[in-house]
């Protein structure tokens, strides 16, 4: 029964890695079930394996790497089928992108597919059933998650390494050597189990099983024990700024009047709830004035000064248009109870389609836009300067530039806080809230900072600087939380060395041991 199923093209080239692909989605928040990885990544391992060797005869009809190719692709497709299907939402907004929805959803997929496609391409001849080739697998997964990252805009949505959001304890080694090196650790555990079909004996299994258990246990360990003793540093730290963050839970629309803009603010004062003896920095999400730029809003300066007192600060998302130049910037402004800002950053990574049109002179010519509220596009910001005011040292990010590491990497050594606003409305009831929130988790831990995050229809959190969650409002709940936050020295950020020292160190191990066997033959 089995050899009749493996010696079926259909089943191995096309279901099987299609099948397992969509499961990888249950890996991740909400799900969290990430034992799965421990059997998906085997499998498709494996598979690579038998499909080198079987192309030769049972696949021959085919090319032998066009066969690794369908498979990888297959793969590839329905992994990020199911792990960002909440893109179509996004698209329900606006009466003239609706007939996009099923280019993104198979487009895209079928695009980021690619870099597993081609990896599998590129590895599977030289893989067998021996550990050497693991490292090699491992290696070249890792690779092809780092490249994703990184090429074009870049979107390293749903790395291996998140699926361990859970788990605070396990990710306290990624502030020791880092985001990508991490995950190519993660991508080798969870392929580990592959030595089972082995042709070695059970004791080396047993080791190999005894092994994986004591580094998991192992990181547990070491990530209790710092969390622990954080506990009791944080309880040391004197400097401290009262937060309040506040998820209005609004709901998203478009063309909003004046008079419906002023009911919006007039809910999120209420929300703040300002103590004026009480010196806050209050924390809105992006998106609250829909569609407005700032200098529309200065119409209600004086409600926000009859509000907030002098000891008070806002920080919150809006349209900035800069007079000079007549481009609009996605922007997250800090200001004071008069609404003079204090600090604007603009965003830099910008979502294709959502907040600018790729070939926009062209585009435009068959109504499209971007998605966001107004005609054109949205200008990328220049740098990533931290908002400084008083004792507070800010590391902004706006939205989806969460789940950039790069920011973290390249961020003030003096860093005392990370804030991120995000209108996650555009997920809808999707999983992508969730999978959106779990980011902020990492980006704490690496940094070594509190991050305090503000979405409205999303997770709101405060988060300290293990990615332990103090405080949080869900998704869809209004309201406010408040926390007096410590301001600790951050500790710098690891670039992506060890990453490739890793990678380099995997590549020897599996050239070492080729010669070795090429020796004994």
């Amino acid at each position: 029964m089995l050899e009749k199923y493996l010696n079926n093209r259909f089943l191995i080239l096309y279901f099987t890695p299609f099948i397992t692909g969509l499961l990888t989605v249950l890996s991740f928040q909400p799900f969290n079930i990430t034992l799965i990885n421990f059997l998906i990544l085997p499998i498709i391992f494996s598979l690579t394996v038998y499909i080198n060797k079987k192309s030769k005869s049972t696949f021959r009809k085919k090319p032998h790497k066009k066969n690794l190719f369908i498979f990888g692709i297959f793969f590839g497709f329905s992994f990020y089928l199911s792990g960002i299907s909440w893109i179509a939402n996004s698209l329900t907004f606006d009466e003239n992108f609706k007939i996009l929805i099923p280019f993104a959803i198979i487009l895209i997929p079928l695009l980021l597919g690619l870099f597993t496609g081609f990896t599998i391409l590129l590895i599977g001849p030289f893989l067998s059933y021996n550990f050497s080739s693991i490292f090699i697998f491992s290696g070249a997964m890792a690779f092809s998650d780092f490249l994703r990252a990184k090429l074009l805009t870049g979107f390293p949505w749903n790395l291996w390494a998140y699926s361990l959001s859970w788990s605070p304890e396990i990710l306290q080694i990624l502030n020791l050597i880092g985001l990508f090196a991490f995950n190519l650790i993660v991508v080798t555990i969870f392929t580990l189990p592959a030595i089972f079909l082995f042709n070695i004996n059970r004791l080396k299994k047993f080791f190999f099983f005894i092994f994986v258990s004591v580094l998991i246990l192992g990181l547990y360990i070491y990530g209790s024990y710092e969390i622990n003793k954080n506990k009791n540093f944080l309880n040391s730290i004197n400097k401290k700024i009262n937060v309040k963050i506040i998820s209005p839970n609004f709901k998203l629309e478009y063309g909003l009047n004046i008079n419906q803009i002023k009911n919006r603010l007039n809910k999120l004062i209420r929300y703040s709830e300002a103590n004026f003896d009480k010196k806050t920095l209050f924390i809105w999400p992006e998106g609250v004035f829909s569609g407005y730029n700032y200098k529309e809003i200065l119409i209600f300066k004086d409600l926000i000064y009859k509000n907030f007192g002098k000891n008070h600060y806002i920080i919150f998302g809006i349209n900035k248009l800069e007079e000079k130049t007549n481009l609009f910037y996605n922007s997250l402004l800090l200001v004071n109870n008069e609404m003079k800002i204090i600090h604007q950053y603009n965003k830099q990574k910008l979502v294709p389609f959502g907040e600018f049109l790729p070939f926009e002179s062209l585009l435009n010519k068959f109504g499209l836009k971007k998605i966001t509220e107004g005609h054109g596009s949205f200008k990328k910001g220049s740098k990533n300067n931290n908002v400084k005011i008083n004792e507070l040292n800010i590391l902004p990010l706006i939205c989806y530039e969460v789940i950039f590491t790069q920011f973290i990497q390249s961020s003030d050594v003096d860093t005392n806080l990370i804030v991120n606003i995000s209108e996650d409305g555009w997920f809808g009831n999707s999983i992508g809230p969730d999978q959106h929130s779990a980011k902020a988790i990492f980006r704490a831990i690496e940094k070594g900072s509190f991050f305090l995050r503000s979405a409205n229809k999303g997770i709101s959190a405060i988060i300290d600087n293990k990615g332990v969650f103090i405080k949080q409002l869900n998704r869809n709940e209004a309201g406010s939380i408040e926390f007096e936050v410590p301001l600790i020295e951050s500790k710098n950020s690891k670039n992506d060395l060890i990453f490739f020292v890793l990678l380099i160190t995997y590549l020897l191990i599996f050239r070492f041991y080729k010669k070795k066997k090429n020796a004994k033959q």
